[in-house]
């Protein structure tokens, strides 16, 4: 169903803005995989746009610089699927609206004191929602949110600077990767 929608959604998808900010959120994934392998347990965390994507991660300079070249690499020579990635906030928002969306479904058209009533009804609900959340969550990025062909993607810098993870505030770098796709 999804790839059918994604066949409808085509002439959207590939605006020109669109496609590039799809690309580049495939490669920040790619980029994350393959240092996720080299540095287990190290936060990482990636936002993309059309001009390339930002990184907060507490590795090496070199690191990120290898690891998004041969990320690229890997993608141009067919490896697509390092597009897709399970901690993707594509994924994350899909658990929370499906699970928002049962709990409000299992409570809807009772009172207050009927609510109580029906946590078990609604836990059952939730959990379901989580169950289909991860092959649906996956499935938008494959189709919609990422694009695991770069195409004619180049990556033009990579800088760094010091900055701070949100909510915990630790010390990490940011990283900035710039590229140009048409």
């Amino acid at each position: 169903m999804l790839e059918k929608f994604a066949v409808i959604s085509k002439p959207v998808l590939d605006v020109p803005f669109i496609r590039r900010t799809r690309r580049n959120h495939g490669l920040e994934h790619a980029t994350v995989h393959l240092l996720s392998r080299k540095f287990r347990g190290t936060p990482l965390m990636g936002r993309s746009s059309d001009a390339g994507f930002i990184l907060f991660a507490d590795v090496p300079q070199q690191e990120v610089e290898t690891a998004v070249r041969d990320a690229l690499n890997r993608m141009r020579r067919g490896e697509h699927s390092l597009a897709i990635h399970p901690g993707c906030g594509t994924s994350r928002l899909t658990t929370g609206i499906l699970t928002s969306l049962a709990g409000i479904a299992a409570v809807s058209g009772v009172s207050r004191r009927d609510a109580f009533n029906r946590l078990p009804y609604m836990m059952v609900l939730m959990m379901l929602a989580v169950l289909v959340a991860e092959p649906l969550g996956l499935g938008l990025q494959k189709f919609f949110t990422t694009e695991g062909d770069p195409g004619d993607m180049e990556v033009l810098e990579i800088t760094s600077r010091p900055s701070r993870m949100p909510l915990t505030f630790q010390p990490i770098t940011l990283y900035t990767i710039r590229t140009h796709s048409s």
